[in-house]
């Protein structure tokens, strides 16, 4: 078949079909270009305005003014408080998890004017602190308990991680943390210090520091 005069036609025909494409004159595609993107720019903002913003912050304990996130509806699971500050900006769809066996009443707290980056994931048994001014890249993690205990027995028993590992972190004042970084449980991260992307953090960082590599170390100072 792939060498008759029909497989060479049908040969022929799927190229012709992968490789074609339509000449594109600017006069004609670029209005049409401005409104698809008038288009899907008034969609986002009617379904951030009224669908996805009101949406978060009725699942918030706490929300400050102009408090806004991208159009995406965020995701928001178990029983605990998100306390939300002034001028926050959450810039495309975050998770934000409890682990509510742990405490009674579990909680994630951002401060006014920080930005937090698309897909970042925050879990917390007992409290995650992020303070005013931060800036954290999209898919940054940050979690105060591991979710399943160390000892092999008893992750094949099903057991949940023994309290004694939820640890809350803090992330002071004027920190910024770069993509695809990871906090872990009991982590302070000092005042104006810098996260290199990818760092994975598993002991506190002092003040104006400059960290990165996995497991992160200090490199330098900001």
């Amino acid at each position: 078949m792939a060498d008759t005069p029909q497989g060479k036609f049908l040969r022929w025909l799927y190229r012709g079909v992968i490789d074609f494409t339509l000449p594109t004159p600017r006069l004609l595609v670029r209005p049409v270009l401005y409104v698809f993107l008038a288009l899907r720019q008034a969609y986002y903002f009617v379904f951030r305005v009224f669908v996805c913003e009101p949406l978060f912050k009725a699942s918030c304990s706490k929300v400050g003014q102009r408090v806004r996130c991208g159009p995406f509806v965020q995701w928001v699971q178990g029983a605990g408080r998100i306390e939300i500050g002034d001028d926050v900006a959450i810039h495309g769809k975050a998770s934000f998890t409890f682990g509510s066996r742990y405490s009674d009443d579990p909680v994630i707290s951002i401060g006014s004017h920080s930005h937090i980056g698309h897909n970042c994931a925050f879990v917390a048994g007992r409290s995650i602190t992020i303070h005013e001014y931060c800036q954290m890249a999209p898919d940054v993690v940050v979690f105060d308990v591991s979710g399943h205990p160390s000892d092999p027995a008893a992750r094949e028993r099903g057991e949940p991680a023994p309290d004694e590992s939820v640890k809350p972190v803090v992330i002071e004042r004027n920190v910024w943390i770069g993509r695809r970084a990871m906090i872990y449980p009991g982590v302070t991260v000092g005042e104006n210090s810098v996260i290199g992307a990818n760092s994975v953090v598993m002991s506190s960082v002092p003040p104006n520091s400059l960290v990165m590599g996995n497991p992160a170390r200090r490199v330098g100072t900001v």
